[in-house]
C-alpha cells in the first residue's frame, strides 16, 4: 500500500476512536439522566459495609459504562461529606470490575457484526430525541449506536492496515524482548501515558485489540498495555479532586494506590498469572498456532478475560484491607494545618473538571447550604458587636465581619460561575428548574450578608458618635436578633432537609412575627423621641439596625420561595 492509503487509513482509525470516545460520552449522560436522583440515592445509601459499596460501584459503573463517572462521582460526593473514606474505597473497587464490562463489549464488536444493530439503533433513536418523555432513550440509543458503529469502523481498519503482512510492523514489533519484565514495564508505562493523554481507557482498551487482533502485537505486551490503562484511568478522578477538600483528594488518591498495587503484584507473577487468563479461554500465547481468523477473535477475548481477572482478584484481595489503606493516604495526603484558610473557600464546588453535570447540581446544593451557614455566622459575630465593650476586641470583630462580607461576595461570584457552566450542559428539564431556583437562592443569601454587614456599620456608627442605646432599646434589639436567628435556622433546615420533610409555614410565621415587631417598635420610637428618651440620632441609628433585621427576614422568606418552588 502507498502512504496515501496508509494516511487515509490511520484518519479513520482515529475518526473511529473519537466516534467510540463520544458514543461512550452520549451514552452514560443519557443514562445519568435516566436514573436521575435514584443514581445518586443508590450512590449515598447503599454503601454500609465494604461489600455493599463494591457492588454498588459495579452496579452503577456498568449502568452508566463509565469507571470515571462512577470515581468521579464518587469523589464528589465525599467532597460534599456524604460517604466516608472507606466507602469511597469501597465504591471504587467496585467500579473498577464495572469497567470490565466494557471491554466485554470491545471484544464482542471485533467478533460479531454490528452493522445490523447500529442502523436501526440510529433510526428509532432520532424519533424517541424529537419525544419529550423518552428524549433521554434516544440520546442513549445514538450513545450506544455510535460506540457499536466506531468499532466496526476499527475492525474494519484493522482489517485495511492488513498488519499481520506487513513486514516492517511484524519486524517492529518482534523486535520487543516478550520474555524480559522490562519489555512489559516500558508497554505498561507507554499505556499509563496514553490513558492520561486521552482521557479514555476506551479507547486505549479499542486500540490495543485492534492492534492484537492483527497479530502483531504480542499477548504479553497488549496485556502490559491494559495495565497500563488501569493506572492511567485514575487522572481523571485525580485531576476532579485537585480543587477539592483533603478527604476527596485522599479518596482520589486510594484509587491510584489500588490500581498501582494490583499492577505491583501482577507484574511480580506476570508470566504465570497472563498462561493462565489464557487458559481459561484455550489459548497459549507460547505456542500460538493459530490462523489469522482464529486470533482475531481469541485475543480481544484474552484481553477482556485479564481486565476482569485483574480487577476481580485485586479487589478480592484488598477489600479486606480497607482499613489499612484509608490509613495509607491518611498519610501521605495530610489535613491542613490552617483551619481558616480551608474554610475560607468553597468547601464542596471542585475548581477542576466537571464530569457528571447532574450530580454538579447536587455539589452546588451543599455548597448553597454552607453559604448560608456562613451567613449565619456572619449574624452572629454582629449580635456579639453589638455588646462588646472592649475598643480593641470590637476592631478585631468588626474586621473579621468585614472579611465574612468580601467572602461572601466571592461566593456568590464563584457558585454563579458554576451553575452557569453547569446550566451549559445537557440537563433534564427538573434540574435547569433547580438551577434557576438555586441561582436566585444564591442572590438571596449574599444579601443576607450585605444586610449583617449594614447591621455591624450601624453599630460602628453608633459607638463613634459616642451615642448609646437605653437598656430598653437594647432589649429590643436582643429580641428582634433572636427572632432573626430563628428565622437563618429554620433557612438552614430547609436547605438541607428534603420538600417533604420541612414545615414552610415556621417560616412564614417568624417572618410575621419580625414585620409586627418591626412595625411596634417604629412606633415606639416615635413616641419615645418626642418624649425625650433618647436623642434623635440614637432613635435614627436604633431603627436602622431593626429595619435591617426586618429586611433581613424578607430576604430568608425568598430563600426559602427559591428552594420550595413557591412562584409568587
Amino acid at each position: 500500500m502507498s502512504t496515501s492509503d496508509y494516511a487515509i487509513i490511520f484518519m479513520k482509525i482515529m475518526g473511529s476512536l473519537a466516534l467510540l470516545i463520544y458514543g461512550m460520552k452520549v451514552m452514560s449522560e443519557a443514562l445519568q439522566k435516566m436514573a436521575g436522583s435514584q443514581l445518586r440515592h443508590i450512590l449515598g445509601a447503599m454503601t454500609t459495609n465494604r461489600f455493599t459499596g463494591m457492588l454498588t460501584g459495579t452496579f452503577i459503573t456498568c449502568a452508566v459504562q463509565s469507571s470515571s463517572a462512577t470515581t468521579v462521582m464518587t469523589v464528589s460526593f465525599v467532597n460534599a461529606g456524604l460517604l466516608t473514606l472507606a466507602q469511597a474505597i469501597s465504591v471504587i473497587m467496585g467500579a473498577n470490575i464495572g469497567t470490565t464490562l466494557t471491554a466485554w463489549i470491545m471484544s464482542l464488536g471485533f467478533n460479531v457484526d454490528l452493522t445490523l444493530v447500529v442502523f436501526p439503533a440510529f433510526f428509532i433513536g432520532i424519533i424517541l430525541i424529537y419525544n419529550k418523555k423518552r428524549r433521554y432513550i434516544g440520546d442513549f440509543l445514538f450513545g450506544i449506536a455510535f460506540l457499536f458503529f466506531a468499532l466496526v469502523l476499527l475492525s474494519s481498519g484493522g482489517k485495511d492496515l492488513d498488519l499481520e503482512h506487513n513486514p516492517d510492523a511484524i519486524r517492529f514489533f518482534s523486535s520487543f524482548d516478550t520474555s524480559s519484565h522490562f519489555t512489559i514495564l516500558v508497554f505498561l508505562l507507554i499505556g499509563t501515558v496514553i490513558t492520561c493523554i486521552v482521557q479514555s481507557s476506551a479507547a486505549v482498551m479499542a486500540i490495543t485489540i485492534l492492534l492484537c487482533s492483527t497479530g502483531v502485537l504480542p499477548i504479553y505486551l497488549g496485556i502490559a498495555l491494559v495495565m497500563g490503562e488501569n493506572i492511567g484511568t485514575t487522572a481523571t478522578a485525580n485531576l476532579a479532586a485537585l480543587g477539592a477538600n483533603t478527604q476527596a483528594r485522599r479518596a482520589a488518591f486510594a484509587h491510584l494506590l489500588f490500581n498501582v498495587f494490583g499492577v505491583f503484584w501482577v507484574m511480580c507473577l506476570f508470566y504465570p498469572f497472563v498462561n493462565f487468563v489464557c487458559g481459561l479461554v484455550g489459548y497459549d500465547p507460547v505456542n500460538d498456532n493459530s490462523s489469522p481468523a482464529e486470533r482475531a477473535a481469541t485475543l480481544p477475548i484474552v484481553l477482556a478475560m485479564f481486565h476482569t481477572c485483574f480487577n476481580v482478584c485485586n479487589t478480592a484481595l484488598l477489600i479486606w484491607f480497607i482499613p489499612q489503606m484509608e490509613r495509607a493516604v491518611c498519610l501521605i495526603i495530610k489535613m491542613k494545618a490552617n483551619k481558616d484558610e480551608e474554610d475560607c473557600r468553597l468547601r464542596f464546588i471542585p475548581s477542576g473538571i466537571m464530569k457528571t453535570p447532574e450530580l454538579s447540581v447536587l455539589e452546588a446544593s451543599k455548597e448553597l447550604h454552607s453559604y448560608a451557614e456562613r451567613t449565619h455566622r456572619m449574624f452572629g459575630m454582629v449580635r456579639d458587636l453589638l455588646t462588646t465593650k472592649d475598643d480593641d476586641a470590637f476592631e478585631k470583630l468588626y474586621e473579621r465581619i468585614e472579611k465574612y462580607e468580601d467572602i461572601s461576595d466571592n461566593m456568590e461570584v464563584e457558585i454563579a460561575k458554576y451553575l452557569d457552566q453547569v446550566s451549559d450542559a445537557h440537563l433534564s428539564d427538573d434540574t435547569k428548574e433547580k438551577v434557576r431556583d438555586m441561582l436566585r437562592e444564591i442572590t438571596e443569601i449574599e444579601s443576607i450578608g450585605d444586610s449583617c454587614f449594614n447591621i455591624a456599620r450601624t453599630i460602628s456608627r453608633l459607638r463613634s458618635s459616642k451615642e448609646e442605646f437605653t437598656e430598653n432599646q437594647y432589649d429590643n434589639i436582643k429580641h428582634m436578633f433572636e427572632l432573626t436567628d430563628d428565622a437563618l435556622s429554620q433557612m438552614s433546615v430547609v436547605l438541607i432537609k428534603h420538600k417533604c420533610e420541612v414545615d414552610v409555614n415556621r417560616t412564614f410565621a417568624i417572618e410575621s412575627d419580625i414585620n409586627n415587631y418591626r412595625a411596634m417598635l417604629r412606633t415606639q420610637n416615635v413616641n419615645d423621641i418626642n418624649e425625650h428618651k433618647y436623642s434623635y440620632t440614637a432613635g435614627t441609628l436604633y431603627m436602622d439596625i431593626i429595619q435591617e433585621c426586618e429586611k433581613l427576614g424578607d430576604y430568608i422568606v425568598n430563600v426559602v420561595e427559591a428552594r420550595m418552588c413557591i412562584r409568587k
